[in-house]
């Protein structure tokens, strides 16, 4: 569908668009369940986010393919020598860098939400933890992390993962946003991630609800530095976070981002396109034209959601055309459960 458009209701300079594209919600009942009807069935919660290119930069920066999880898919394609070094490799995380034309070829992020849902828009609720699972610039690549698969365990026997179900399609923003900072305290800048769901148009948004994927919604992010400095802490959400050794390792300039802070603004946003980078999504709000004086708007207009309007998104839809073969639509097209 595209990366759609926005349209600012309020002068507002202190609000500036660092990334646009388009956004994926996909979810995964749990091991050997064949459907989900409600959170307790569901395994893992995913965003995939899409960049596209932003006022004439057409060129991003992204982890060396060879590292983490990419590489390893790289290794794999080659000989059976090659893939069992690579495995070792794929527990790590992203490292290195090189340059990517986003106008040539997909760059795409899958996001891994610890929680299994999104934070309450509008609601001011503890901060989710999750981390970017999988970097890429092939679409296969995502395709094979969500289709389906059977494999076997030593103490289970063959055990079968369902394919992922596809949750929501929309357009984001990545936002660089100034506030005054108070009385005697100078101006802090953060990021946002806001979005504006296209699909689904229809049904009643059950699974949607149910994890929390409001039509729009507005959420600060944080990233958390890989080598953090000692002493002091932060609540991550509830969860401890990721090995040491599936951290993302920030080429210099993107580590100096971070200071001596143990957090920082997803800024740069190229601090995403690194495996095992962990974020922070903090609740904002679920008005993102009443918070940020800025209005999102998709490809297709889906104010009605029934009939023609319904049929046209769907069939424009980049989720469908991409995922479709692997992923489960029906929760994307009719907002009901399995």
């Amino acid at each position: 569908m595209g990366h759609g458009k926005e349209a600012k209701t309020r002068p507002d300079p202190k609000v500036e668009i660092q990334e646009k594209g388009e956004i994926f919600f996909f979810y995964r009942p749990k091991v050997d369940k064949d459907e989900a009807h409600s959170p307790d069935d569901v395994q893992r919660m995913y965003i995939v986010l899409r960049p596209e290119s932003t006022g004439g930069r057409g060129v991003e920066e992204k982890q060396a393919s060879d590292s983490g999880k990419e590489g390893r898919k790289r290794h794999q394609q080659g000989d059976a020598a090659g893939q069992e070094g690579s495995e070792q490799k794929g527990a790590e995380g992203g490292h290195g860098k090189e340059e990517v034309n986003i106008e040539e070829q997909p760059l795409l992020r899958l996001v891994v939400m610890g929680k299994k849902s999104l934070p309450d828009p509008a609601k001011h609720s503890r901060p989710y933890w999750g981390y970017v699972e999988l970097v890429t610039t092939k679409v296969e690549d995502i395709k094979d992390a969500l289709k389906e698969e059977e494999y076997s365990t030593a103490t289970r026997g063959k055990r079968h993962r369902p394919a992922a179900r596809a949750l929501g399609e929309g357009v984001y923003r990545i936002l660089k946003h100034e506030s005054s900072g108070g009385r005697r305290r100078s101006p802090q800048s953060h990021t946002h991630l806001v979005y504006k769901l296209e699909l689904p148009t229809r049904g009643a948004g059950e699974p949607q609800e149910a994890m929390n994927v409001e039509p729009e919604a507005s959420f600060l992010v944080q990233v958390k530095n890989p080598d953090p400095p000692s002493g002091g802490g932060r609540d991550d959400g509830g969860f401890r976070g990721l090995q040491n050794k599936r951290r993302a390792a920030f080429p210099a300039h993107l580590q100096g981002a971070f200071g001596s802070r143990r957090y920082a603004p997803a800024d740069p946003p190229d601090l995403l396109n690194y495996e095992g980078c962990e974020l922070l999504l903090i609740a904002a709000s679920d008005d993102v034209e009443e918070e940020l004086g800025l209005q999102l708007e998709g490809e297709v207009d889906v104010e009605d959601g029934e009939g023609e309007t319904q049929q046209a998104a769907a069939s424009c839809s980049d989720l469908v055309k991409m995922f479709g073969e692997v992923a489960d639509v029906k929760p994307l097209l009719s907002g009901s459960w399995d």
